[in-house]
């Protein structure tokens, strides 16, 4: 029997795919028989034809992504973002050309092509309901932006080769979310941390933060951070599209592990002509009856000249709030004075505290696009700048609460005793069971009382630009891109100011000066302190004294004044080429691509401080020592209930000491806090796409070489640290077509996600009196993972979606923010040997893995509508649900078996909406269940090994529910109303298990309305 030879050449490419990445070894005699193919395909004059085009609507928009297939030979493209297609190396001969796109009719029609390029434009018509092909144009009628949404996501997400997600904006640019984290947050396997309740970090399907990377329309972005991208610094307006890429192949960077966030921006090309679209609206924050506005305008528009076509369009955006936050934070400790029975499974609040925010928040991008379109059409040239920054402008008032401040007097002893309501004459009843004191109940005698009220002006911001093109040159495709991006994290605290109680005296002789405090933490939703003077009795006792409510009436004096000055700036430079080829292997329509890379990142921090800390210093400087010189007047704006009053600063007030701070006082460079990192990656790929009647294999390997240099002040003066590294990363997709609407996907692929740049500075600071030693670990290696996805995604028409999916990755030298002994006499100094200090740094642990499962389903009423006898308005109706089940594990540096960090269990949406006749709500309900946050340290303690601290930290469930409404008063005008963490729920972390709270804030339900308007 002969072999068909597009079977022998499908064989062969896959056997090549397949032995590049190490998977499997295929027959020898397989790969022999095809050699003919390759011959063939390589023949000058074999299939000289193409078929090129553009497709839109009946309305004029482009549909980016709709699939132009040719079925009689089975080849397949699809429409770029500027509406354009291409088919080569076809024979000659006569065709069926068919266009698909997700809830429109196929269009059918018929093209001849010969020995040249045959141009065909198609439109395709229609409402996006989907009607039913009548053979000719469909007009539409009304405007569907869920639907229209929905289906431009899942086209891309059905013709794509590797398994993605997809955020798409509507026919108006509406996304409901002000930054991308939240936008991405509803899809399937996606999981966002919050701060202050705005999601900032995306988890995909439960991996570490670390293993997701960020780039703008496929050029990869250093986070202000670091590697842990930061994506609430990022607006939603400037996105087009969002892809959430969860199979890492060649051409994606090998950082990559769980996914990449590839942010799709605006060009002037995507759109026929002049458009301008914008939003403004205005709202309320609950809690501290604060205000909130947003606003965007994007402005696009294309011009034809003599020399070509150019599209330019430009884009601004921001959303502010005002906020206050309700907090409570508690630190747990095991303490070495407690040896009553029992003790080894007691921790104790060494301190508890209220951080009572004032906040300004602002999100703000701009943008500018310029397209080039030569005459001819085979090229384009583009430039684009990027400027999109987050700030926090911050008044906090700290109250911390020190109940160990005398723990070194707590009893000691071992016999179990009677409990007695006063402590033993100089003690405070901290830790001590005999007093009647729990962990969660109980009084504190004569403590001191630390304030601080701190100026923060934080803001984090990414500048991107980038200038490219695109070259068609027959069958090859050149693609070049060169950037420059600048990150910086300004962490700069205009003032500090640290208030603190008069000493406790010798056996407490001093203490009535200070407070006593009643505690309260037996709910883990609320800590409930109650103040009280403190009363020295005769024998050296202590009791409670009367209630105080304001604690301004509790003596306090300046003990510290701060104003840091500090910024960490990345540069990085990062120069591109892909070059790619589209050919035939027998019959076999294959597509080669390699491509080149060169990144160059360098990571500066500088820290500035100014600092006083002696009352000589603050009367040199004329500065008061007592709360009243910054005191404000004004009620508490939250609604946690405190247990005590307190007054705000003001924010001039403080500023205006920190001025007098600078008569007698300078900013010095913090040489601990100094470090420098650079980075160069070396990188190259190979990939292979064969299409095949039965669906697609991708396949090939990158190669990173990665060089650092790191530099810092470390305590025995400057110091640097130089490695390198090559790694690789191969990677396989297979990609079945089952039938017009099942589709399967295999995918086996690999990636690394390296220590952060502050984790590799070689700096080191040391602490005598507490022997430990801080600093990075530029030893660290990167983690490497091994995965493999298999998925089925079911696509019901007109739009409907159903996906379930497994994935497992495999990975070594898990990386842990980590404690250990030094080890090292490099400290040695003086005569002090500093070798058995403890290090905190980041460490390399033990293998881990994560696997899970992955559902997704998303349907709408209206097809169904007939069926089941239903009046028209219900068919409005529609559902998007999804949720990942995980397992992790993970070894620490110190032989634990524990889950990795930041995976929680499961993770779902649910999001209900309704649309019709030019009304839209939505309603979105996300929950994730408990994750790790990071590991705490453990060691012997009264013979027991136990976490010092409580043990590993963790974030409790975190859920939101959310809900929008639109109505479309003309085609053009639009008004909306945005409902906003409608639960109120908090964010909360605790450490070892859920009983005991470290954090807890709660932020306030948010309304916002307003137009949208486009045209």
């Amino acid at each position: 029997m002969q072999t068909n030879p597009r079977c022998r050449a499908a064989r062969t490419l896959a056997c090549a795919l397949l032995a590049g990445c190490g998977q499997v070894a295929l027959a020898t005699r397989a790969a022999a028989a095809d050699g003919p193919a390759g011959v063939a395909a390589d023949a000058p004059d074999a299939m000289p034809g193409s078929v090129q085009g553009s497709v839109t609507r009946t309305d004029g928009d482009y549909l980016d992504g709709a699939s132009v297939s040719i079925p009689a030979i089975d080849r397949t493209t699809t429409v770029d973002r500027s509406g354009r297609y291409r088919i080569g190396n076809l024979p000659a001969g006569t065709y069926d050309l068919v266009v698909r796109y997700v809830g429109l009719p196929d269009q059918r029609l018929s093209v001849t092509v010969g020995d040249g390029t045959v141009t065909q434009d198609v439109t395709v018509g229609g409402t996006i309901a989907g009607a039913p092909d009548s053979g000719g144009e469909i007009v539409v009628t009304g405007s569907r932006p869920i639907a229209e949404s929905e289906a431009a996501a899942l086209q891309i997400q059905r013709t794509s080769d590797s398994l993605v997600s997809v955020v798409a904006s509507d026919s108006v640019g509406r996304l409901p979310d002000q930054n991308i984290a939240q936008a991405v947050s509803r899809l399937p396997g996606v999981a966002v941390q919050r701060d202050q309740g705005q999601a900032r970090y995306i988890n995909l399907r439960g991996a570490p933060i670390n293993w997701t990377t960020l780039s703008f329309d496929g050029i990869n972005v250093v986070s202000p951070e670091g590697r842990d991208a930061r994506f609430d610094s990022i607006p939603s307006a400037i996105a087009s599209q969002i892809i959430v890429r969860k199979a890492v192949t060649p051409d994606m960077t090998g950082e990559t592990i769980a996914g990449n966030v590839d942010i799709i921006t605006r060009s002037g090309f995507d759109y026929p002509g002049f458009k301008v679209q914008a939003k403004g609206g205005v709202g309320h924050v609950e809690l501290g009856k604060k205000t909130e506005y947003e606003g965007s305008l994007v402005v696009s528009d294309r011009f034809d000249t003599g020399i070509g076509e150019f599209g330019l369009v430009s884009s601004a955006s921001l959303y502010r709030r005002g906020m206050v936050t309700d907090n409570f934070e508690t630190d747990w400790e095991a303490v070495g004075e407690d040896r009553r029975p029992g003790y080894q499974d007691r921790i104790w609040a060494r301190e508890t505290e209220n951080k009572l925010y004032r906040l300004t928040r602002k999100n703000y991008a701009l943008s500018t696009r310029l397209d080039w379109r030569p005459e001819g059409g085979a090229s384009r040239l583009f430039a684009e700048t990027i400027y999109s920054a987050f700030q926090d402008d911050e008044l906090r008032n700290n109250y911390i609460f020190d109940l160990d401040d005398q723990q070194s007097r707590t009893p000691s002893g071992t016999a179990a005793c009677t409990v007695s309501a006063t402590p033993p004459a100089g003690t405070t009843g901290y830790a001590d069971v005999c007093n009647g004191n729990t962990p969660l109940r109980g009084t504190v005698y004569g403590i001191d009382l630390n304030s601080n009220f701190t100026v923060r002006t934080y803001k984090q911001s990414v500048f991107t630009n980038t200038i490219g093109g695109d070259h068609e040159l027959g069958d090859w495709t050149i693609a070049w891109r060169g950037n420059f991006t600048r990150s910086i994290d300004d962490r700069t605290q205009p003032a500090q100011l640290n208030y603190d109680s008069p000493g406790f005296g010798s056996n407490g002789a001093s203490a009535g000066n200070r407070l006593t405090v009643g505690y309260d933490l037996s709910d883990p939703q609320l800590a409930q302190v109650a103040l009280y003077r403190t009363v020295r009795n005769a024998n050296g006792t202590f009791a409670r004294g009367d209630r105080v409510i304001a604690i301004e009436d509790f003596p306090r004096t300046l003990s510290r004044l701060r104003s840091l000055k500090a910024k960490d700036v990345t540069k990085a430079y990062t120069a591109k080429l892909d070059v790619t080829r589209e050919t035939t292997l027998g019959d076999l329509p294959v597509t080669f691509a390699a491509g080149l890379r060169y990144d160059d990142r360098t990571k500066i921090s500088r820290d500035y401080l100014l600092e006083l800390n002696s009352a000589a210093q603050f009367a040199a400087a004329g500065i008061p020592t007592g709360y009243s010189a910054i005191a404000i007047p004004g009620d508490f704006q939250g609604e946690i209930p405190l247990g005590y009053t307190f007054q705000y600063f003001g924010r001039d007030k403080i500023l205006g000491l920190v001025d007098q701070a600078r008569t007698v006082g300078r900013y010095t460079l913090v040489s601990d806090n100094f470090y420098d990192v650079e980075e160069k990656v070396y990188a190259g790929y190979a990939m292979a796409t064969a299409t095949l009647d039965w669906g697609s294999i991708v396949g090939g390997a990158r190669v990173e070489h990665v060089r650092n240099i790191s530099r810092a002040n470390a305590a025995i003066g400057p110091v640097q640290v130089a490695s390198d590294a090559t790694l690789v990363y191969p990677s396989l997709h297979f990609n079945w077509n089952v039938n017009d609407r099942m589709k399967a996907r295999l995918s086996f692929n690999t990636g690394a996600a390296r220590p952060d740049y502050d984790q590799l500075r070689p700096n080191f600071a040391f602490n005598d009196a507490n022997q430990t030693i801080s600093g990075g670990n530029p030893d660290a290696k990167p983690e490497k993972a091994r995965g493999a996805d298999l998925y089925v995604e079911y696509y019901t028409m007109p739009r409907g979606f159903l996906s379930v999916g497994v994935f497992y990755k495999d990975v070594q030298d898990v990386l842990f923010d980590a404690d250990r002994t030094f080890g090292s006499t490099l400290l040695n100094s003086g005569g002090v040997d500093r070798s058995q200090y403890t290090f905190s740094t980041i460490l390399n642990g033990g293998d881990g893995s994560i696997y899970g499962i992955e559902a997704a389903i998303q349907q709408q009423l209206d097809p169904f509508v007939d069926d089941l006898g239903l009046p028209d308005w219900m068919g409005g109706f529609g559902v998007q649900l999804n949720a990942t089940l995980n397992k992790s594990r993970s070894i620490t540096p110190d032989g634990r078996r524990i889950r990795l960090p930041g995976t929680s269990d499961a993770v779902y949406n649910l999001i209900g909406y309704y649309e019709k006749y030019g009304f839209s709500a939505r309603v979105s309900y996300q929950n994730r269940s408990p994750w790790l946050d990071a590991i705490g340290s453990f060691g012997p303690i009264n013979g027991v090994d136990r976490g010092i601290d409580g043990g590993d930290f963790y974030w409790a469930k975190d859920d939101e529910l959310d809900t929008s409404i639109r109505y479309a008063v003309t085609p053009n005008v639009e008004i909306y109303g945005d409902f906003a963490n409608l639960l109120n729920g908090p964010g909360r972390r605790y450490v070892g298990t859920s009983r005991y709270t470290i954090e807890h804030e709660t932020f306030g339900r948010r309304y916002t309305g307003g137009v949208r308007v486009t045209f």
